[in-house]
């Protein structure tokens, strides 16, 4: 076989998992080609040469990436669908700006969509302005949980569940901001559950 360059291969490989990665199939030969710059000819070679490696699966014109990078990379697919309030609630309306892949490694499996922070009510529970929550849906809340509250003027908030006062006869939601918002609640005859937090994704 040809010489070949080591550089355009690793190239070549890392363009095959990272589509592997993003869209949970294999590339074309005409994608690969394209992704990485080279000829379709060229790129057929070393997908072939990888093959032969064991780095990548081709056979008889059918690709697939490597069994280690399928181990390493189930994902779940997350609708970032705006923001949430983290203070008193308001209306907000669901749109979906873009969908987000999530490896299961690192978040476990569920029916999650991604929720932007607002506000500073829920800093001391590591919750800033501009985070992104990744809220689990259709689970129940337990006291203690962070949840996306719907109250009963379908307005929404994010707010510790504290869960029911019996004297008051009423579900206890939490400030987290005990030096802005001391001892600060909200009490409401009844809430819907939209999700409860289940991780926070930060900007460095």
């Amino acid at each position: 076989m040809r010489p070949y360059n080591q550089e355009t291969l690793d190239k070549v490989l890392k363009f095959v998992n990272k589509y592997y990665q993003e869209h949970h199939s294999s590339p074309t030969i005409n994608e690969v080609a394209a992704g990485v710059g080279v000829a379709r000819s060229t790129t057929h070679r070393y997908i072939q040469v990888l093959s032969e490696r064991g780095l990548i699966d081709y056979d008889r014109g059918i690709m697939s990436a490597p069994q280690s990078a399928k181990m390493k990379t189930a994902y779940v697919s997350a609708p970032l669908v705006g923001s949430i309030r983290c203070g008193s609630p308001e209306e907000e309306e669901e749109a979906i700006e873009e969908y987000v892949s999530l490896p299961v490694s690192m978040f476990g499996k569920g029916d999650f969509y991604i929720l932007r922070a607002k506000g500073d009510s829920m800093v001391d529970a590591g919750i800033d302005e501009d985070d992104l929550l990744v809220i689990e849906r259709n689970c129940p809340a337990l006291e203690g949980d962070i949840v996306v509250a719907l109250d009963e003027d379908n307005q929404n908030t994010l707010k510790r569940f504290r869960g029911f006062d019996e004297d008051e006869e009423c579900f206890i939601l939490e400030y987290e901001n005990e030096a802005r918002y001391p001892d600060k609640v909200i009490k409401v005859k009844g809430f819907q559950v939209q999700g409860v937090a289940r991780h926070v994704i930060k900007a460095l």
